[in-house]
């Protein structure tokens, strides 16, 4: 493992790659999570530096799934991530997506969805970042999709989803929150907002972009070939999920 992560493997992808190498096996495999909080258990809660370096993220502090969630953001009846079904953990099933904001300058915010079987990514343009804006933004978009893919919308514990409630009311489309502090929990989703700095460099004002305009940034994600993916492109592959299930 030591030298996965010395040519720079996150532990994700040691993760992946032991299932691969020792698909038989079981005791040779263990999750990303296993590695982060070995490697945190190591360092008496502080990333060894020489860990540290090879770890891309360069996060020093890592906290565990388990870590106690504590509401805040006014998240009333707040449902747990650890409460979500095996299916959406594992990425078999499509329908299940993750949330969050990206923040621009002068307040200013885009809603990010991704989709975690296929990777397919939709932005939804938000008037601001109180509750009852982003809410009925993101239920106007996510009834725009077939039943089939609206089982589960997994966000972090910022108070825009403190009306999550009327967003599963309209949309029937159960809402998971993580743990605080734990960015990794929407790992997909992370790695789209990343992506779309591309387009929407710090400092830009994002009120200025049109539903129209998000929607061709999102479909050129959509149709980019994905390493994750085998190199499918996110839109052929929700095509197919779709298609095979009916």
């Amino acid at each position: 493992m030591a030298c996965k992560l010395g040519q720079q493997w996150s532990p994700e992808q040691i993760a992946g790659w032991l299932k691969l190498r020792f698909p038989l096996n079981q005791a040779l495999q263990v999750s990303h999570e296993t590695i982060y909080r070995s490697l945190f258990i190591q360092a008496r809660g502080l990333l060894k530096k020489e860990l540290l370096a090879h770890l891309r993220t360069r996060r020093r502090m890592r906290h565990s799934k388990l870590a106690t969630a504590t509401p805040r953001g006014g998240i009333i009846d707040a449902v747990s991530i650890r409460e979500r079904p095996a299916e959406v953990e594992d990425r078999a099933v499509p329908g299940h997506w993750e949330g969050d904001l990206i923040t621009g300058s002068n307040n200013s915010h885009i809603a990010t969805l991704v989709e975690r079987h296929s990777r397919f990514v939709m932005l939804v343009k938000v008037k601001g970042k109180d509750t009852s804006s982003v809410v009925s933004a993101l239920s106007r978009q996510v009834k725009t999709l077939p039943t089939a893919l609206r089982k589960s919308l997994t966000w972090d514990r910022g108070g825009e989803m403190a009306s999550h409630k009327n967003f599963t009311v309209a949309t029937d489309t159960q809402v998971y929150f993580c743990d605080p502090q734990s960015p990794w929990q929407r790992g997909s989703n992370e790695n789209t907002n990343g992506l779309l700095r591309q387009y929407f460099p710090d400092g830009t004002d994002l009120s200025r972009h049109s539903q129209a305009f998000l929607n061709k940034i999102a479909r050129r994600l959509n149709e980019r070939p994905r390493k994750t993916l085998g190199f499918q492109t996110p839109a052929a592959k929700l095509s197919q999920a779709v298609a095979s299930t009916g």
